[in-house]
């Protein structure tokens, strides 16, 4: 998703902010505000019910399947979340591409954000006339896998999740500070995270303080999430060339701890030659744009070629859960 976590962390990156996550920000340091772009074409602004969002209805007639769409750190309403929105739409579902931070009348930044943001995202599909509240899933990509997750192990109600960019578990809000703040908070208590690791590799960069903090997982239990909960079927979507954070380990972590409990395995679709920006429409391989695809691991080529092959098996994989 253009403008979600993989620019978010860029920045982060580019700062050096993110090597030295325990050094304190220079004072005139910030992340750029999130985007909150208008509607595409064939959506609209939802703002009230304790709800900020764009809506699309979706093609066809009659009541549709809701999709609640989570885009990653940027948090807001971006441009290139409201096009995955916008083509769902084109395929029949309503879609409700959810802000979860740095909207009028939500929290300002990346921490703190409560879960029961998401739950009433989940509520107001239920309840609009044009959605089938029989027929919801919920989708979430980089960072926005993380509420994804902990929203469908909350909600059985749910008949798909998809996580783009997983993660197994729940890691720090994203800020400046040099102190880590919870990312989300659930009846007003902040939920357990893990750590970000603080040895010496991770001078080498972020993937390093996400790489070796699973190495010490079991000192923090409670920050794993419990997708054991999860009723519904499962698709994550990863790049096993993931330079912002081990994507595919954390996918298959997340399919171990389902197997362990004895829960239905999810369907895992990762590919040797995509980073982090694994997921997405299929891209112009004419465009100016396509030379610069990988920055976050993997080639332009595979990059290209997952979404060509990721894109239509997400899109499957929904229509036959909600069927």
């Amino acid at each position: 998703m253009k403008r979600s976590a993989a620019w978010v962390m860029a920045a982060l990156i580019a700062s050096g902010a993110a090597a030295k996550a325990q050094d304190p920000p220079p004072a005139a340091m910030t992340l750029p505000p999130p985007e909150v772009s208008d509607p595409l074409p064939g959506g609209e602004r939802i703002a009230g019910d304790h709800v900020f969002a764009n809506f699309y209805p979706g093609k066809g007639e009659g009541r549709r399947p809701g999709v609640l769409l989570l885009a990653g750190s940027e948090g807001g309403l971006g441009g290139g979340t409201g096009r995955i929105a916008q083509a769902l739409a084109g395929e029949g579902f309503a879609v409700l591409q959810l802000c979860y931070f740095g909207c009028p009348g939500l929290p300002p930044r990346l921490a703190n954000v409560p879960l029961e943001i998401f739950t009433q995202g989940l509520a107001w599909l239920k309840r609009d006339p044009r959605v089938d509240g029989s027929r919801l899933a919920v989708m979430g990509g980089s960072k926005g896998s993380e509420p994804a997750l902990l929203l469908a192990a909350r909600a059985p109600e749910l008949k798909a999740v998809v996580a783009t960019q997983p993660s197994s578990v729940v890691w720090p809000g994203i800020t400046f500070e040099p102190e880590p703040k919870p990312g989300w908070t659930e009846n007003g208590r902040p939920l357990d995270f893990l750590p970000y690791a603080k040895d010496s590799e991770t001078e080498k960069g972020i993937f390093f303080h996400y790489k070796n903090a699973l190495a010490g997982l079991g000192a923090h239990p409670g920050a794993v999430i419990a997708v054991e909960k999860i009723r519904a079927p499962i698709l994550l979507v990863c790049g096993e060339a993931d330079t912002l954070w081990p994507s595919c380990p954390m996918a298959d972590q997340i399919a171990a701890r389902l197997k362990a409990k004895g829960r239905r395995m999810p369907t895992i679709l990762r590919y040797a030659n995509a980073g982090h920006e694994v997921f997405g429409l299929p891209i112009d391989r004419s465009s100016p744009h396509f030379a610069h695809l990988g920055s976050l691991g993997g080639t332009p080529d595979g990059i290209a070629a997952a979404h060509e092959d990721d894109w239509p098996k997400t899109v499957a994989f929904l229509k036959t859960a909600m069927r």
